[in-house]
């Protein structure tokens, strides 16, 4: 079961599972579970080992001073943890990673870890196209985090969830509560948003299904 997830995960996607159990043979590993709720690794704590979500969901967070949370992201089944700061010279989590379900992780030593990235190619290029595709990602989430306002983030995470400059109608993928922690800022607060918008003709607005009305509208609120 594994290995199966194993093949289809980032870092060993390409290699059959044979080849996975051959090669986990030779290196050591482990398979820890948490349930719901519990804390995976703490903010700032050294990473000695490759995380890799092998069953189950967990979330990477932020908690400011104040308590306030702002969630980074979700990471599901068959996804590595904080890969991108392995092998840097500080390797610490850069937030807390907790469990949003019951799951298990794997653990791969940094050592053994390198000894599969000198052994195998396909490897080796699935980390580096990886942590590639992580540094565009923590670029997008700069850019995003640098909008001031509530409205604006909102603006351009519909506009990003469209894409298609034709497309007029997107489902949202998370409930309010989870755009509320992503955004980090209280569902009342989010909830005055979408309907500010739905008040001005920009959004039509049933559940999670959202109408973008008036596309000039919302570029103009992120430029």
């Amino acid at each position: 079961m594994m290995f199966e997830i194993l093949s289809q995960s980032l870092l060993f996607h390409g290699i059959g599972t044979e080849e996975l159990e051959k090669m986990f043979g030779r290196i050591s590993y482990s398979v820890k579970s948490y349930v719901r709720g519990q804390t995976i690794a703490q903010r700032g704590e050294e990473m000695k080992s490759l995380y890799l979500v092998i069953e189950g969901v967990v979330k990477g967070e932020m908690v400011d001073y104040s308590g306030k949370i702002l969630k980074i992201e979700e990471i599901k089944a068959s996804q590595p943890l904080a890969h991108a700061v392995m092998f840097s010279d500080t390797n610490r989590f850069p937030v807390d990673v907790i469990a949003l379900t019951d799951c298990k992780i794997l653990f791969i030593p940094r050592t053994d870890m390198l000894r599969l990235m000198q052994q195998s190619e396909i490897v080796l290029t699935n980390f580096l196209q990886a942590v590639s595709n992580r540094a565009l990602f923590l670029t997008q989430k700069l850019w995003f985090l640098s909008f001031k306002t509530i409205k604006e983030k909102v603006a351009h995470y519909l506009l990003t969830l469209a894409k298609s400059e034709t497309r007029t109608t997107i489902v949202l993928p998370k409930s309010h509560q989870e755009l509320a922690e992503y955004f980090g800022v209280t569902r009342p607060a989010l909830a005055r948003i979408f309907s500010e918008l739905r008040d001005e003709g920009v959004l039509v607005v049933n559940r999670r299904e959202i109408i973008i009305a008036d596309r000039k509208k919302l570029i103009e609120m992120i430029k």
